[in-house]
């Protein structure tokens, strides 16, 4: 058995490897192919490191987006390395080293100068990449790293910081290329979060109510695939033929859909399951280490 559980964490690090590499080579497209031509900002660090080297350009010192990517998350990686996990951070150094040693790599290919398209199609592009690496456990660095820490030691969102730091980038976007490519940013900005939203599922809540006539199998088998809490109503009748039922309430992230059916299906498949989307949760929620 311990033989099985180490061949499995090698495959899991082998896959989280991949896909940090995978990772680098989807920002990078997304960098060179559309963001830089079309001057578009990304957002986060990887917008910062793009305004410093635009404002590098031309001086004697030019730092180019791969570089200082690297650099501005020197800081962010040790802070990671104690207030998240070595695991988190080792794998956070990965994707980062990755994308900036694919930044360098992949040469800049002009597709289309239209600010509208490569403002769609890199933020599509990278959008899907973070959604793919967070949803297999890796951080992409910058905010991500700020907003684990925060979260985990508070259980709060750093939702504000997160959109101040992108306003600052839209602002610099607009005095740096003209105020149309700000907006144009700005829609990159916003079509990068809903694609990775998309994708990285693990953060979108779902309200569970299940009515079954077998509780204690449902939940014994449920607390097997996940680790969730489950609220137990007692005495719950049907209004059409007036039997006795258990109502069960848990909430699940939209990744464990999945568990959640499989635990069904060996439980009770005749058990009445609703599902209510994107619920807001007050207090703890438990969340897989990453």
């Amino acid at each position: 058995m311990d033989e099985l559980q180490k061949v499995w964490k090698r495959h899991q690090y082998f896959a989280k490897a991949s896909m940090a590499f995978i990772y680098g080579i989807l920002v990078s497209i997304a960098l060179n192919f559309f963001w830089d031509p079309g001057k578009i900002y990304s957002s986060g660090i990887t917008g910062l490191a793009q305004l410093i080297s635009t404002l590098t350009a031309s001086s004697g010192i030019h730092s180019s987006t791969a570089l200082m990517l690297f650099v501005l998350n020197l800081p962010l990686f040790i802070l990671a390395w104690f207030q998240i996990s070595h695991k988190f951070t080792i794998f956070t150094i990965l994707a980062v080293v990755f994308s900036s040693i694919m930044m360098k790599v992949i040469q800049p290919v002009t597709l289309t100068n239209d600010p509208i398209i490569c403002a769609i199609f890199g933020a599509a592009i990278n959008g899907f990449g973070t959604g793919l690496a967070l949803k297999n456990g890796i951080s992409t660095g910058g905010l991500d790293i700020i907003s684990l820490t925060v979260r985990k030691r508070t259980g709060k969102s750093v939702g504000t910081v997160n959109l101040v730091f992108n306003m600052f980038i839209i602002i610099a976007a607009g005095f740096v290329f003209g105020w149309p490519h700000a907006f144009y940013s700005a829609l990159g900005i916003f079509i990068n979060a809903q694609v990775m939203d998309m994708v990285y599922t693990r953060q979108q809540k779902m309200q569970v109510m299940i009515v079954t006539n077998k509780p204690d199998l449902v939940v014994k088998t449920i607390q097997h695939h996940m680790r969730r809490g489950i609220t137990i109503i007692h005495d719950a009748e049907g209004a059409y033929q007036h039997d006795r039922k258990t109502v069960l309430l848990t909430v699940i992230s939209r990744y464990e859909m999945f568990d959640l059916k499989e635990a069904m299906r060996e439980s009770d498949p005749k058990a009445f399951v609703s599902i209510a989307e994107n619920v807001h949760i007050l207090g703890r929620f438990y969340e897989p280490s990453m």
